[in-house]
């Protein structure tokens, strides 16, 4: 069963960057000097700036060379990520479409990406109350790739959520090296660059996926919605782990479903947490529950999914998944305490 979560899992991540991104809370102003002014200039940087790096991917146990191509041109983002070895997948990104090769699963994933942010643009960005339940503090100087690198921790006050440690470029503010790391600041996922460019011009033929699509099988994601069906939107979390708040409500059609899933996440400002509420089987197959085509058992479980966690279970007759870059015991939290409240619950703003 667990392998049957992280499958499932593996098409919801999409749908959840997507909603991660579009939580990302207003960024503040603080000294030159002070660690979030520094976190700041690293998230400007990676969005703005034209970069060419290879960097290596350590997670599990497993090391994977990655290649990332990022390039502005006109206030036109397009960007490139590459899996050198492994899984040789890419993901290609051209303003507001994503396009994912997945040569292992012989299948090119299309899906609308309308958030800007660089696939990079996951590391830390902070919102008001964060200093509630992280400490961040400035580490000693020291060199990553022969440049002078500034050390950032921010580590977790409890259990629910995990930290990090970056070191940026002290001329730049690109992360040359980044960890994710557990409340006891145990490692659990970490990226170096091996090499770091910022050309001036990157030509079209460096930002061209490498990946053969002959026999491969195109699926298009469904665009967002703003709402799912009044049932699927009056479930929300009645409880949450210290922090957490709904930033985002909205819908998103998974796969070939003729039903749109709600779509929620929760936020402490930094951490976020997707919420995937799927229509009965019954009712999202229409017409092939009339052909009598099989009707797979709902999933329910745990699984590892990446450096964070996906947790299923079943509510109401209803598929409830929870996923994101936290610690188990917070996936598993938010997807018990989802229920019908027969309201829907805006996010405050």
């Amino acid at each position: 069963m667990t392998r049957v979560v992280r499958k499932r899992a593996g098409w919801l991540l999409p749908c959840a960057v997507v909603g991660a991104m579009l939580a990302s809370p207003p960024q503040r102003s603080w000294g030159a000097d002070d660690p979030r002014e520094w976190l700041q200039k690293m998230n400007q940087a990676l969005a703005t700036r034209n970069y060419d790096g290879t960097f290596f991917h350590l997670s599990e146990g497993r090391v994977e060379t990655m290649r990332i191509v990022h390039r502005v041109r006109a206030g036109r983002v397009i960007e490139r990520l590459q899996s050198l070895d492994g899984s040789g997948r890419e993901f290609v990104r051209n303003n507001g479409e994503l396009t994912c090769y997945l040569p292992d699963q012989h299948t090119v994933l299309v899906e609308p990406r309308p958030d800007r942010g660089p696939f990079l643009g996951s590391l830390p960005q902070f919102g008001a109350g964060v200093n509630e339940f992280y400490r961040i503090e400035s580490l000693p100087a020291t060199r990553v790739l022969g440049r002078a690198a500034r050390v950032i921790a921010v580590n977790p006050k409890d259990q629910f959520r995990f930290g990090y440690r970056l070191w940026l470029d002290e001329s730049t503010a690109m992360p040359l090296k980044t960890q994710l790391c557990d409340s006891r600041g145990q490692v659990i996922e970490q990226i170096f660059f091996a090499r770091l460019d910022m050309p001036e011009n990157i030509p079209d033929s460096e930002l061209a996926p490498a990946v053969r699509t002959d026999g491969m099988r195109w699926v298009r994601q469904g665009a967002s919605h703003d709402t799912a069906s009044p049932t699927l939107s009056a479930f929300r979390a009645s409880e949450l782990p210290p922090g957490f708040r709904l930033t985002v409500a909205g819908a998103q059609t998974i796969g070939g479903a003729s039903v749109p899933a709600s779509h929620l996440v929760y936020s402490d400002g930094l951490a976020t947490v997707s919420v995937f509420v799927e229509a009965p089987q019954s009712a999202a197959t229409g017409a092939d529950a009339a052909s009598n085509a099989p009707i797979e058992p709902p999933m329910q479980g745990l699984a590892r999914v990446g450096s964070g966690f996906a947790f299923s279970t079943v509510v109401q007759g209803h598929q409830v998944t929870a996923v994101g870059e936290v610690p188990a015991q917070t996936v598993e939290f938010i997807a018990h305490s989802v229920k019908s409240s027969g309201v829907a619950e805006l996010p405050r703003r």
